[in-house]
């Protein structure tokens, strides 16, 4: 989630295979910026699933309605 606000940095500890860290090391990869990158992914997949779950009655009684009343926008397009 980019912003023009610069996040507060945590220092965390992790455990990765040792022959990655060497590699990442050898190819100048930041893990850091990495490890951020996967995580918005990741995050943004299960945001957008907890999305649909926490919404789909919502979603349903729309298409419901739409599905019997159609859209109020549908008087106006041309045919």
């Amino acid at each position: 989630m980019p912003s023009s606000v610069k996040p507060k940095k945590k220092a965390v500890n992790l455990s990765i295979d040792a022959h990655l860290a060497a590699e990442a090391k050898s190819f100048g990869t930041n893990l850091s910026a990495t490890l951020e990158k996967a995580l918005h992914l990741e995050h943004s997949d299960r945001r957008a699933d907890n999305w649909r779950r926490d919404n789909r009655e919502a979603v349903e009684a729309w298409n419901k309605l739409v599905e019997e009343d159609g859209l109020w926008i549908d008087k106006y397009r041309s045919k």
